[in-house]
């Protein structure tokens, strides 16, 4: 099936209509060395920006307008890198199953207006987990990503004491076990409820076989132009 055809304001052209004095560096290849040689512009900037772009699908305003205040009501996990470092062992193992819904799609569809579901499952799963471990083991955490923070190049090997008690921690009070190093990387079957896409692997129709030509084949009368004899 077709998809509807995009409605009139997501017609877009753009083309590029300046001096080419008042053409912005970034857009020439050779940056401002290329601006005092304003005769030869054809030459200089490079033909991506005289293309006019048409046809250009972009959703509804009162789609964006929708998706943009569910945005705004949505938390945002705000955390620097050392936090979700510490955190990446346990967050795998128990938001595994929305992880890799969420990958899945995004590897099927293509289209990323197509999984934003899937995307917040990601995002409430995500803040569950920060807030189980913020409400049992804050404390041991917070000094597991400190010394994450302050280490040469966020190493684990350098907090393997604090990684130890943070791990007993949530062993002890929420009954996640650490999992075993590669455990999380292995190749694993993905058990979804979404359908199929009609074309999952995105391939592309078999061309049509070449014509037939008419009349016969005669050899070169000078043989091929591919080799040069010189005697």
């Amino acid at each position: 099936m077709k998809p509807p055809p995009p409605p009139p304001h997501s017609m877009l052209h753009t083309c590029l209509d300046i001096p080419f004095s008042q053409v912005p560096s970034y857009m020439l290849p050779f940056g401002k060395w290329s601006t005092p040689f304003p005769w030869n512009m054809s030459f200089f900037i490079s033909p991506t920006y005289l293309v006019s772009v048409g046809n250009l699908y972009s959703p509804s305003p009162s789609i964006l307008k929708n998706r943009e205040n569910d945005i705004s009501n949505s938390p945002v996990i705000s955390v620097s890198s050392a936090v979700l470092k510490g955190a990446a062992h346990h967050y795998g193992s128990q938001c595994d199953k929305a992880n890799k819904e969420f990958m899945l799609c995004r590897w099927e569809e293509k289209d990323p207006r197509k999984c934003l579901n899937e995307g917040r499952k990601v995002n409430e799963c995500a803040l569950n987990f920060f807030r189980q471990i913020k409400g049992s083991c804050a404390e041991s955490f917070t000094e597991y990503w400190t010394c994450l923070d302050y280490s040469n190049l966020v190493e684990l090997r350098q907090c393997r004491k604090h990684q130890q008690a943070f791990d007993s921690c949530v062993l002890d009070k929420l009954g996640w076990e650490r999992p075993n190093l590669g455990e999380l990387s292995k190749v694993t079957k993905v058990d979804t409820s979404r359908p199929l896409p009609e074309n999952a692997y995105h391939s592309r129709p078999r061309p049509e076989p070449n014509p037939v030509i008419e009349g016969q084949l005669q050899p070169a009368k000078h043989g091929s132009r591919l080799f040069f004899w010189s005697w």
